[in-house]
């Protein structure tokens, strides 16, 4: 397969980037980088191509080579346009069609067009939807970073009263929104991104984006011991060096937020009491001579070090090496410190896989990627990065709690390994296949379905998975699909970070919403006419209000509330389910209340549920209800069992789902998670005989 990626920003080299040189080269160019090697070591590519913008720089000139060979499989290939001089992202945008047409030509002069085409960033974007239009090759988009976003960040900051910001800003959303209108396949870092921060945007197509968390290169933080030259670097600067150190390694532009820590931290006596604070800013040298956005975000951080006198409490050296970065993690571990990324906003956030394999807990922004690693390595605590209380508070309780510290720390060092980037490639790799292979949206006609739910059920053992697999590969006539709690993009995660079988249908957010795959091809598309039907009753700001003074239950994460589903936490209280339906009940209100594992609660119109969109599907498949099984392990799966006949419950089930007389038709199977499943089609397959393959 010949592979084609498309990044026009920044100052792209093959080798010794030069990272943070200005505000353009950064993580999406490290991301690029990692990606590519690990393609090329997986070897399913023959030929990897990055296409960028060819410039006359004073970094050097190899920014305007045209061809820079980067190993045997990979190059890098530069197309001057009308403009000779480095152009910031926001300028480059008139560049477009011209770099366009030269990269269109080179692609006709090769001796096979590329496969497909991976953009980075919103111009690149254009430019791939340009070469689809005249060429045909597909493209997959990830924007690193979103305009909306930014604009949400920055709206009452002094910067949008500048017009010329506004007007970039809104050309850079209208280039993003052609940019996703024509993508085959989105790849979003985390659910933040996919599930809300695409949501913005006209375009926003949910079945058509993918969440492939970026990899990390990891070796040379695991265990990685402090140096004493680093030491000397860090504590010339403090009066009590031996204190804890909360330590934030970012580039000092104004979405890190890096002044709002020092804030965070100047405005509690007892954090500082307790800990110094170590900013790692990037390079400088006179900050008069740096770009406005670099020189005003350090400015503004010597300020508030002033005006809180944190001289001889907070250290922020000037010059840092590449390889010093482990041992200053080293730094903050030894001293049994805590990683911190207050960004107003993080795309992914590769520093806090660094300070996970180093054995450091973290504090960091509840916007973006950060939402999926603490979720996954359970190694720390989110906060709003624009509470400087939250911060400070996240800090204190920590730092208090050795164990809590200990717990943090070990989590993250045993759950960081599942980041590697030779998984991001054969996830990526599987997805530029399904891209290449795709033949548009269809169900085939099946004879039988076979529904599973996830966590416990079809997850929980990579044996048991493996065996499931090859027996699902041997079974044409059979659907797959999935009905879980979890939200697609959610699902889509964890079912393709566990290597399970890509499903054919996806019931998702307990029966709410309803997927339907393309043929051969990784897209899907919702169901509108579930949403429609489950739509009618449903009065979610009603609900929301009367449960609003409920004690003894609270939210879950904003990630977690659906426009057909609102999602509780009742910790402690077995109860709250039948308490908030008998309060729905007061109110006249309709919804449908489930609990599970003794603390979730859901609740979904009620019309809604998986049982009830199960048959919605069944019947859109024409089948028999003995045509169906469905499998589960919980309480949220009960409508579904409860509704049809060929009902499993595998061996590791929880909630007393034994006991419940609604459950008594089902085979509660031997064998735990995914051979429940084979054990209760097997069951069903010889109770029934031939008789379900025979209805039609």
């Amino acid at each position: 397969m010949f592979a084609l990626h498309i990044a026009l920003q920044g100052c792209l080299r093959g080798s010794d980037v030069q990272y943070g040189i200005n505000a353009d080269t950064g993580g999406h160019i490290r991301y690029l980088l990692g990606m590519v090697e690990a393609s090329e070591r997986i070897g399913k590519f023959d030929r990897i191509a990055i296409a960028t913008r060819a410039f006359d720089s004073k970094h050097g000139p190899e920014y305007a080579a045209p061809r820079e060979r980067v190993s045997a499989k990979t190059e890098i290939i530069r197309f001057a346009t009308p403009n000779p001089d480095y152009l910031t992202k926001e300028e480059l945008w008139s560049e477009v069609p011209a770099y366009a047409d030269s990269l269109i030509e080179w692609i006709r002069e090769q001796p096979a067009p590329p496969d497909i085409i991976h953009a980075h960033y919103a111009d690149a974007g254009v430019v791939a939807a340009i070469v689809r239009e005249k060429l045909g090759i597909p493209y997959t988009f990830v924007a690193h970073s979103l305009g909306r976003i930014k604009m949400d960040a920055f709206r009452d900051s002094a910067g949008l009263e500048n017009p010329d910001s506004m007007e970039s800003l809104l050309r850079r959303i209208e280039i993003e929104e052609r940019a996703m209108g024509n993508a085959c396949l989105i790849i979003a870092s985390s659910r933040d991104e996919a599930e809300f921060q695409y949501s913005q945007y006209k375009n926003y197509d949910p079945g058509r984006i993918r969440i492939v968390p970026p990899g990390a290169e990891l070796a040379a933080f695991r265990g990685a011991p402090p140096r004493l030259q680093v030491d000397r670097l860090i504590n010339r600067f403090l009066t009590h060096p031996e204190k804890p150190a909360l330590i934030a390694i970012a580039r000092p532009v104004a979405k890190k937020n890096l002044a709002m820590l020092v804030k965070a931290y100047g405005e509690s006596p007892v954090l500082q009491e307790m800990a110094n604070l170590v900013l790692i800013a990037g390079n400088r040298s006179d900050i008069s001579e740096l770009e406005p956005e670099i020189s005003n975000s350090l400015s503004e951080i010597l300020h508030l070090i002033d005006r809180y006198d944190l001289y001889g409490k907070i250290a922020y050296p000037k010059v840092h090496l590449p390889s010093d970065v482990p041992a200053i993690y080293a730094y903050a571990q030894y001293r049994r410190g805590i990683f911190i990324n207050p960004a107003l906003n993080e795309p992914f956030g590769l520093t806090l896989l660094e300070a996970a394999a180093v054995g450091i807990p973290i504090i960091a922004t509840d916007s973006g990627g950060p939402n999926d690693i603490v979720e996954i390595c359970k190694n720390g605590e989110l906060v709003d990065p624009n509470s400087p209380d939250e911060i400070a508070e996240a800090a204190i309780r920590i730092l208090a709690d050795p164990a809590l510290w200990d717990a943090y720390a070990a989590a993250g060092a045993r759950a960081v390994r599942r980041f590697e980037w030779r998984s991001h490639a054969k996830r990526y790799q599987r997805l530029a296949e399904a891209v290449v292979g795709s033949s548009g949206m269809a169900v085939r006609q099946p004879r039988e379905l076979l529904v599973s739910d996830i966590d416990n059920t079809l997850l929980g053992s990579r044996d048991a998975l493996a065996e499931f697999s090859e027996w699902l590969a041997g079974e044409p006539d059979m659907l797959f699909a999935i009905a879980s709690g979890r939200s697609f993009h959610s699902a889509m995660s964890v079912l393709e970070q566990e290597d399970a079988p890509l499903p054919d249908i996806m019931i998702t957010s307990v029966g709410s919403e309803i997927y339907y795959r393309a043929e051969n091809g990784p897209e899907y598309q919702a169901d509108r006419e579930w949403a429609e039907w489950i739509d009618e009753g449903w009065d979610r700001a009603g609900i929301l209000a009367a449960l609003q003074d409920l004690p003894k239950i609270r939210p879950q994460s904003p990630l977690e509330q659906r426009r057909f589903k609102l999602s509780y936490l009742s910790p402690g209280n077995p109860q709250a389910a039948a308490e908030i339906a008998e309060r729905l009940m007061a109110a006249g209100l309709q919804g449908t209340v489930m609990g599970s594992h003794g603390r979730y609660i859901d609740i979904l119109p009620p019309r809604a549920s998986k049982g009830t969109a199960v048959e919605f599907v069944r019947k859109r498949l024409g089948l028999a209800a003995r045509q169906v099984y469905v499998a589960g392990d919980s309480g949220n799966d009960v409508e579904m069992l409860r509704l049809l006949p060929n009902a499993i419950v595998v061996g590791n089930f929880c909630d007393r789902l034994r006991g419940m007389p609604e459950l008594d038709h089902c085979h509660f199977a031997p064998r735990r998670y995914a051979r429940g499943i084979l054990d209760g089609v097997a069951y069903f397959r010889g109770v029934n005989g031939e008789e379900a393959l025979s209805v039609a």
